[in-house]
């Protein structure tokens, strides 16, 4: 089995020859109907580096299968380049949205992305020229390592008006003065589409700093609002995972959308009542409540979550705030009172304008 490219290349065969459907997914059943019997793959490169080794191997028993692993695109574009490997962000986008290239947008960055055809050239071009990095420099490289390979240095926002080959993998040196997303917690607001319903910046600091997400874990985000917290959540590590709970559809859409646009679209809106929705959900290393604080709630969460489970909490109205006192001494925990100040106009001068406290419960349960 193999795509149409990859049996081109061979001839002379006896074996029964199958080409391998599009959409790709399509392809596994008509793989496995063969289970058992001696059958061969076609893959290019590396098929356990962004390749179709892991998916095509998700079923199949220990001794089942056995992978021939050949040099990745990765490789041969860094051999072409002399770009080192361990200081270049290596993206899959075959099936991917481009907006997954946002939380690494920054002046600086160099990086192979590698790319379902060679259409998709030119939506790269101009999702990077659309951000604001349309100097960001290209090199463009079809069918490396083959009898056409050819290579095309150009910038986002000069690309040439031609048509790419498939296989292609695109190196990136971006350049340009669009909005780069900070490595460290509480991005600006102005990345979050919002109808006011947000925990702002300094804020949403210190509550990433108390949650402390970690490698692989979940995160439930409670009241997602704007769904600042749970994107911030993902922005922190590529194998963070969050389920957004939101009564509201018009911001369960607003979550999704700010998601999508930041590069994390792996994230997980649950519309509905949050004691209803949270029945059969993924357990949480990690609960943050935004929102929907009740004293039904926290009793709920203390039964359904598991010992270890970090809780935080959010208090703006003094009925929510002696609701976490009153918990904060059943459970213990440590409670934490946040009042900003920011200076603004005031006539032909400034002075300082508080925003409303919030108090923070923090508890491992």
């Amino acid at each position: 089995m193999g795509t149409t490219r990859h049996l081109t290349l061979l001839s002379d065969l006896e074996a029964k020859i199958i080409e391998w459907p599009v959409p790709f997914a399509d392809g596994l059943s008509i793989l496995m109907r063969f289970r058992g019997q001696r059958v061969v793959v076609l893959a290019s490169g590396d098929p356990f580096w962004f390749g179709a080794g892991a998916v095509i191997t998700r079923n199949l028993a220990p001794g089942e299968w056995h992978a021939l692993p050949g040099i990745s695109t990765f490789s041969l574009a860094a051999a072409r380049l002399g770009w080192p490997l361990q200081h270049t962000l290596c993206i899959g986008l075959h099936a991917a949205p481009m907006t997954r290239l946002k939380p690494h947008l920054a002046p600086g960055v160099r990086a192979m992305v590698l790319l379902r055809d060679g259409g998709a050239v030119p939506i790269l071009a101009d999702y990077l020229a659309g951000e604001g990095f349309g100097a960001t420099r290209l090199t463009i490289m079809e069918a490396l390592g083959g009898p056409r390979e050819r290579s095309t240095e150009t910038r986002a926002e000069t690309l040439p008006d031609r048509t790419f080959a498939h296989p292609v993998v695109v190196a990136i040196e971006v350049a340009g003065t669009g909005s780069s997303v900070t490595c460290a917690s509480g991005i600006d607001d102005s990345f979050f589409d919002t109808d006011g319903q947000i925990t702002k910046r300094p804020v949403r600091a210190l509550a990433l700093s108390a949650l402390a997400p970690r490698p692989f874990e979940m995160l439930w985000d409670i009241g997602g609002g704007a769904g600042s917290i749970a994107i911030e959540w993902l922005l922190a590590h590529p194998t963070t995972r969050v389920i957004s709970i939101e009564a509201r559809p018009d911001r369960a859409v607003r979550i999704r959308t700010n998601a999508n646009r930041l590069g994390v679209d792996r994230l997980r809106v649950v519309e509905g009542e949050v004691l209803a929705a949270l029945n059969g959900l993924t357990p949480p290393q990690a609960v943050f409540i935004g929102g929907g604080l009740s004293h039904e709630l926290l009793t709920d969460l203390t039964v359904r979550l598991a010992p270890g489970t970090r809780l935080i909490a959010h208090a703006v109205t003094l009925e929510s705030e002696t609701l976490l006192s009153t918990w904060s001494e059943r459970l213990g925990g440590s409670l934490l009172r946040i009042e900003l100040s920011e200076a603004l106009p005031l006539g032909a001068k400034r002075g300082w304008r508080a925003t409303y406290p919030v108090v923070q419960w923090r508890v491992v349960l």
